[in-house]
């Protein structure tokens, strides 16, 4: 008897661990988009180029709209090298996204008609100024709010009634770790991707029942020709702050927002330190699965104090640093009476 007891035991273990796998593992099947139009923004260079090429070798008939027709040339020439049907179709556009939304329509519109319906839009044209808040141009604020949001939000516009009529489509938002929390030398730029966090999940909820899925996508600092414009202009306080996260590769950015915009997740994050930051600054964002919102509360109470510790740890940065500015302009100061006093 005792045997028979030892034996339904372990079958019982055994279905519960066969029960995991499946939700974990087969749960979810990834959408095809094989045959299917995929618009990119932002598609000339960085994740957007590197996504291009994902969707490409997936089969999608792919579209890429940026401002450089050269670059976009460039990118419509290395998706042809890797061209996965014969009939695969690849174009591109070039048009300021952030500008007139009728503009924009028109030009998706164009598209529709040649290529078909747009199944897939995944918008990650973006760019970064940073300063601090004071001393930013207004123009400057302007221009981030017009290709961070505006290019976002007037694409999204456009399909997303037709997804919702179709009932099938997916969306992908890419705004950035800079809007889990306010940093240093980020102000204007956080909260244009503060902005894209909270369309995409007000989209997200609106859409869900109409069978379009939203992915909002929170790279952390990526190796892009982006990235290397932002630094140009970053404080010497916010290199310090950023530098500590590391420096991830574009292309394997891009392979995990296609995966979850794929399987239909609605947060797309690489990396432990993404993860907490995205845990600790979201704590109402749309996680998906029963058994991932219970590992967040198991650990979001311990996870405060990383927090905690993040955040002591950039004012102690910041306070080094005005120190030592201060320390420059008081030696500068005794320098400039010294030669007074000399002359």
């Amino acid at each position: 008897m005792e045997l028979n007891w030892e034996v339904a035991f372990c079958v019982g273990i055994a279905v519960f661990v066969h029960i995991l796998i499946v939700i974990f593992v087969m749960g979810k099947r990834p959408k095809s988009i094989v045959g299917r139009h995929v618009v990119i923004t932002g598609g000339s260079k960085g994740i957007g180029l590197c996504l291009a090429v994902e969707c490409a070798m997936k089969g999608a008939n792919v579209t890429v709209i940026a401002r450089d027709e050269k670059m976009l040339s460039g990118a419509v020439a290395l998706m042809e090298v890797i061209r996965q049907r014969p009939d695969q179709k690849f174009q591109y556009r070039s048009l300021d996204i952030g500008g007139d939304y009728e503009q924009v329509a028109s030009v998706l519109s164009e598209l529709e008609e040649s290529t078909g319906n747009i199944y897939a839009l995944i918008n990650c044209a973006g760019m970064a100024i940073c300063g601090l808040f004071e001393e930013l141009a207004v123009a400057d604020v302007h221009k981030l709010m017009n290709v961070n949001f505006f290019g976002s939000y007037n694409c999204t516009r456009y399909v997303l009634p037709k997804m919702k009529k179709a009932r099938e489509g997916i969306i992908v938002l890419t705004s950035s770790q800079a809007a889990m929390f306010g940093i240093y030398g980020y102000g204007p730029y956080s909260a244009s991707k503060y902005a894209l966090r909270a369309m995409a999940e007000t989209i997200a909820m609106e859409s869900r029942a109409h069978g379009v899925s939203v992915t909002l996508a929170l790279p952390c600092d990526t190796n892009t020709p982006g990235f290397e414009e932002e630094e140009k202009s970053k404080p010497r306080v916010t290199k310090i702050i950023s530098g500590g996260g590391g420096l991830l590769e574009p292309e394997v950015m891009a392979k995990a927002i296609l995966k979850d915009a794929l399987l239909g997740n609605f947060i797309s994050t690489v990396g432990v330190e993404s993860w907490l930051i995205t845990l600790l600054g979201g704590g109402l964002l749309p996680w998906d699965g029963f058994f991932t919102n219970l590992l967040h509360a198991l650990v979001i109470g311990p996870v405060r104090l990383f927090g905690y510790g993040l955040h002591k740890y950039f004012n102690s940065i910041i306070r080094k640093c005005a120190k030592e500015d201060s320390a420059k302009q008081t030696t500068g100061k005794e320098a400039d009476n010294a030669k007074v006093e000399n002359q």
